[in-house]
Formats: C-alpha cells, sequence, structure tokens
C-alpha cells in the first residue's frame, strides 16, 4: 500500500491511496468465498459453483463492491498512520480504479487539524463567584430531602391542591374534534410539575374527586405537534383520586433515618460541608468555562466545515447511545417529537463548534506552556476510572490499547492546561452565586433531549472521541468524469 497527500483549500486534503493488484485479489476471492453460499448455479449444488463460472454468468464486478469496501476499510487507517498528518473528519471517499489485475486505487478527502493562532489566554479577567453557603440554602436541601422521603397518603376530605398527585381520565378537543394522543385514563399527575401544557394544571385545582369539567388551554407556539401549535384545546377532564406528600417531622429521628448521623445538628453541619464542596466545584467549572470562552473569543482558527460535520455526527451518536441506555430508539425519539435527523444536526452546530474550538485552544495552550503528562499522572488517572467502574487496576490497564492510553495522555494534557488557565485568570467585580454550570453542561444547552429521561453524562471515553475518526464510509462509487 501506498499514499500520497495532496493539500487543499481551507485546511481541507486528499489521500491518493493505492493498494497492489494481490492485495485486491485477495480481497475478490475472499468476498467469492464469503458469497458463494449465497448464489445458486444451474448443474452446481448451492455454495458449490466455481468462482469463473459464478463472474461468466454474472459479470466480473459481482464481487467488486464486497471486495473494494473491504480493502477501504483495512486500508484507509493505515494510509492515515502512514501519511503522518492530523486527520479530523471522516473521509470522502471515491474509488478511482477497480478492476481485477491492476491495482485498486481510491480517495479520502479529509479535514486536517488546523492551526491556532493563540490571543490573550493569561490573566484573563473573570468575574467573582461567591461560594459561601447560607442557612437558607441548607433548609432549602433539607426540604428537598424530606420531600423526598415523603410518603403519600390518599386524599378524600378536600379537593385538589397545588403539589397533590392525581389520577385523572382526560381527552383533549380542537374545534370540537378529538385529536390523536389526546386521550388518557387513569394517568398520574402531580400538580404544579409542569408536565402538562401551560395553564392545564391549575385549572384542576379545586377539583372534587369524580367531579369531571373542562380544562381550557393553548397549545405553544413552537409546540412539538405542529398541528396542534398555536391552537385553542378543551380536555374534558376527570378526577379518579387524590394522594398528598406527607412530609417527615424534621428531628433527630429523621435525620437519623436519612443519614448516618443520630443528630438533626450534625447532620445539618454535614449538609453544609457538602453544600460548601458542591458550590466551590461549581465556581471552579464555571470560572473555567468563562477563561476558556475569552481565549477562544481571542484566538484565531480555520474550521473545515467537514470537521465541524464529523464532531455533529459525533454528538448526534452519543445522544442516540443515552437514548438507547434510557430504552428509546432513535426512531421512536423522531416520531414522539416530531423532529428529523437533519434537524438534530443543526441545532447540534453550534455546541459541536464550541467543542472543537474548545480542544483546539486547549490543545494550543498545553504546546505553548510545555505542559506535560507524567505516566505517574496517567496510573493515576486509571486508577481513578478503575474505581468509578468498580474493577481492578491492573485489568483496566491491560484492556486498554495503545492508542486509548495515548489519548488519555492527551485528555489530561488538555485538563492541566484548562487548569493552567483558572490558576492565572484575575477575579474581578462583585461576587455572583455559584451554580451548577460545567462546560459539558452549557454546551448540551442547544442538544435535543427526551422528555423525561436522566441528565446526558459524558464520559472521559466519550470525550476522547470528540475529535476521533469514524470508519471510512463504504462505497465502490466511481469518481464522476465531466461528461457525467
Amino acid at each position: 500500500m501506498s499514499v500520497t497527500v495532496e493539500k487543499l483549500d481551507n485546511n481541507m486534503a486528499k489521500l491518493k491511496i493505492t493498494a497492489s493488484a494481490e492485495q485486491l485479489e485477495k480481497a475478490i476471492e475472499k468476498a467469492y468465498q464469503k458469497n458463494k453460499g449465497k448464489i445458486q448455479i444451474h448443474g452446481f449444488r448451492k455454495g458449490k459453483a466455481p468462482r469463473s463460472f459464478i463472474e461468466k454468468m454474472y459479470g466480473k464486478e459481482i464481487f467488486y463492491e464486497d471486495a473494494a469496501n473491504e480493502l477501504i476499510e483495512e486500508e484507509y487507517p493505515k494510509a492515515v498512520e502512514e501519511c503522518g498528518e492530523d486527520v479530523v473528519s471522516s473521509p470522502k471517499i471515491d474509488v478511482e480504479q477497480l478492476e481485477a489485475g491492476k491495482d485498486f486505487i481510491f480517495t479520502a478527502e479529509v479535514a486536517l487539524k488546523p492551526p491556532v493562532k493563540l490571543g490573550k489566554y493569561k490573566g484573563i479577567e473573570v468575574e467573582k463567584i461567591d461560594v459561601e453557603v447560607s442557612d437558607e440554602d441548607v433548609d432549602a436541601e433539607i426540604e428537598k430531602q424530606r420531600n423526598s422521603n415523603a410518603r403519600t397518603v390518599d386524599v378524600t376530605d378536600r379537593p385538589v391542591k397545588d403539589g397533590d398527585i392525581v389520577n385523572l381520565d382526560f381527552e383533549g378537543f380542537v374545534d370540537g374534534v378529538a385529536f390523536q394522543g389526546g386521550k388518557g385514563e387513569d394517568y398520574p399527575l402531580t400538580i404544579g410539575s409542569g408536565s402538562f401544557i401551560p395553564g392545564f394544571e391549575e385549572q384542576l385545582i379545586g377539583f372534587e374527586i369524580g367531579q369531571e369539567g373542562d380544562v381550557n388551554v393553548t397549545f405553544p407556539e413552537e409546540y412539538q405537534a405542529e398541528e396542534l401549535a398555536g391552537k385553542a384545546a378543551t380536555f374534558k377532564c376527570k378526577i379518579n383520586s387524590i394522594r398528598a406528600k406527607e412530609l417527615p417531622e424534621l428531628n433527630d429521628e429523621f435525620a437519623s433515618d436519612v443519614s448516618e448521623f443520630e443528630t438533626l445538628a450534625e447532620f445539618k453541619e454535614d449538609v453544609k460541608k457538602k453544600l460548601q464542596a458542591k458550590k466551590e466545584a461549581d465556581a471552579k467549572a464555571m470560572k473555567e468555562d468563562a477563561v476558556v470562552r475569552a481565549a477562544i473569543e481571542d484566538a484565531d482558527m480555520d474550521l473545515p466545515e467537514a470537521m465541524i460535520e464529523t464532531q455533529q455526527r459525533q454528538i448526534f451518536n452519543e445522544f442516540a447511545q443515552r437514548l438507547q441506555m434510557q430504552g428509546m430508539n432513535m426512531d421512536q425519539y423522531l416520531q414522539y417529537t416530531g423532529n428529523t435527523v437533519d434537524k438534530m444536526l443543526e441545532q447540534v452546530k453550534p455546541q459541536a463548534i464550541e467543542r472543537i474550538k474548545s480542544r483546539l485552544v486547549l490543545e494550543a495552550v498545553a504546546a505553548a506552556e510545555k505542559i506535560e503528562v507524567s505516566d505517574a499522572d496517567v496510573d493515576a488517572e486509571i486508577e481513578s476510572m478503575a474505581h468509578q467502574y468498580r474493577m481492578d487496576v491492573e485489568k483496566l490497564k491491560e484492556m486498554m490499547s495503545d492508542a486509548e492510553k495515548k489519548q488519555l495522555k492527551e485528555d489530561l494534557a488538555v485538563q492541566k492546561a484548562a487548569d493552567f488557565l483558572v490558576e492565572n485568570a484575575k477575579e474581578t467585580g462583585a461576587k455572583k452565586t455559584a451554580k451548577k454550570a460545567t462546560k459539558k453542561a452549557e454546551a448540551a444547552e442547544g442538544e435535543e433531549k427526551p422528555k423525561k429521561t436522566t441528565a446526558r453524562k459524558t464520559t472521559k471515553k466519550a470525550e476522547a472521541e470528540a475529535e476521533g475518526e469514524e470508519k471510512p464510509k463504504k462505497t465502490t462509487r466511481k469518481k464522476k468524469t465531466d461528461e457525467e
């Protein structure tokens, strides 16, 4: 195999990859062995027809596509490694020559990592963040604990109140006609949860058990079902039952039930410590996000569109994997939301650009400051990962490939660069309250999310893949000529 590189505009390149005629012959033979059992030739038992008979009857090209795909998948990664270029996109493949007895030639158009010209990245000014924990913060957290440990009791002597859990039947009508998806029976709904259309839940307050009545609402203009967006609707509702939360009494017994502490005072002190640690972590994340964004704004780089498209697809695939973990596939999600793959890819484009720029700038800072990651740093991170996944450290090391260890080392350098920016930032101005706002959370703002699912989690491995390569698209499409 040989490869040549032609540099194109906008940080793009075309790799011309040549596999020998002998390699192509082996790939064609492999394709024959793989497919012969599916081919029936008169006079031969199924799967026993010689390759020459099959090629004579169906044409020599019958096995070309499988052979080409085999070679592309095998030779493309080798070509990327051999050429020494930093490829940051999926390849666009074109087959230039595919004929038995001749070399197999194909091209791969790819994006190369763009150079970054850093601006100011040391001494960036950031607003000071208040990390003080107040008594009100502690009380609010304990109230959450009370709510999460509340029990529900049947209510029969009063109407629905805010916060109640009702069981109801409902059916929705627009212009007097029932619409699809607007009917439910024995549906559990917490009043005030915001699960239904704005205005729906509030109108149920005051209903008695067994009472039937109408709830009038207007669908939001941006409602996911376009045929209902902005339209007035009437829901005929009936309350079947009412349940209410009964909060535990706030005393030493409550503290011992929900914690390892025997007294409420000890529990409160522990809550305060944990809130303090959380506020400090949130403040660090906010500060890091602010300095990285400032460094990005003052840096200069030209992102190839193919690099952005690859990142969009990566984010989309990560989201699809999270959906699958939650028991929903992408087809179901698209049907549920009325969205499309193309729309979702466009929606995550700003996030893709932000993710790429952040990575590139931090890599540039690491290079400029000669930030190094030792083997001890890598071992410590692997140990932390092993603890997180409840695995044996040595077993995890064995499972990790050299490429994964290299990627981990690069990720640690990037994190060290982010820490460097934070350490060299200047805090100015009035204090603001630390809130949970990490780079990942803010980056996800433009991302589609299914209703009633857990918050997304991005593992280090997923982040490491942020600028990784996807497998080449399998194709044997001939390169178009001017006449075509």
